[in-house]
């Protein structure tokens, strides 16, 4: 092994060991909570290929600009929970989110249920998508400007337990919302969002769940 080929692997060494460290401080310290991605592969997920893809420990959003929004969801449902993940919008650009108690709804690329919002003038809003079509909750001003961490990695909470769903962006709650009307189920699937409209990449990681 020559001295530029000893030089890369020690740097792949450290940063292997950085991405462990970062991982381990974001889960290993949190009792009761469990991966919900791997870090490695899309495994329990179920999504278009083209627009989800998994890089370096991310599950990557990238579209080219499209006409419909598109999800990746899990495979399985949630009721209650308390989800946590960290997000970078590049460049905060685009829109996107993550639903939750969601379905797929039939014959569309669309979805119905909760989702926290993720994009300018949406960040920590809590809006129902294709159902009631309106955002039910919204930061308080000035809200946003204290918590977010525009084009950076930011560190967003859903806990959803009974009919209340609290949203946290870098530890400030945006939304403290409870479900009035009892016909709407609380039970679904999580989804990460792309949304129609321009080219955007928005990036997950770190995503694991606590049921209740």
């Amino acid at each position: 092994m020559d001295r530029t080929s000893r030089s890369i692997s020690r740097r792949g060494f450290v940063a292997s060991v950085v991405a462990m460290a970062g991982t381990s401080v974001a889960t290993g310290a949190e009792e009761g909570f469990s991966p919900l991605f791997n870090g490695t592969d899309l495994s329990g997920w179920e999504g278009d290929p083209f627009l989800w893809k998994v890089e370096d420990g991310m599950v990557i959003g990238r579209s080219p600009g499209i006409a419909y929004n598109d999800f990746l969801t899990t495979e399985n449902p949630y009721s209650d929970f308390v989800l946590r993940f960290q997000v970078h919008l590049v460049d905060n650009i685009g829109n996107s989110g993550v639903q939750v108690r969601s379905k797929r709804a039939p014959g569309s690329m669309e979805m119905i249920g909760y989702q926290a919002d993720i994009g300018p003038s949406w960040w920590g809003s809590l809006y129902d998508e294709s159902r009631r079509r309106v955002t039910l909750a919204a930061p308080p001003d000035g809200t946003i400007a204290r918590a977010l961490k525009p084009n950076d990695w930011n560190d967003y909470e859903v806990e959803a337990l009974g009919r209340r769903i609290v949203l946290r962006l870098n530890g400030i709650v945006t939304v403290d919302y409870t479900e009035e009307d009892e016909a709407i189920e609380q039970s679904g699937l999580i989804g990460l969002q792309v949304h129609s409209g321009p080219p955007l990449d928005v990036r997950f990681r770190n995503i694991r769940i606590k049921v209740a």
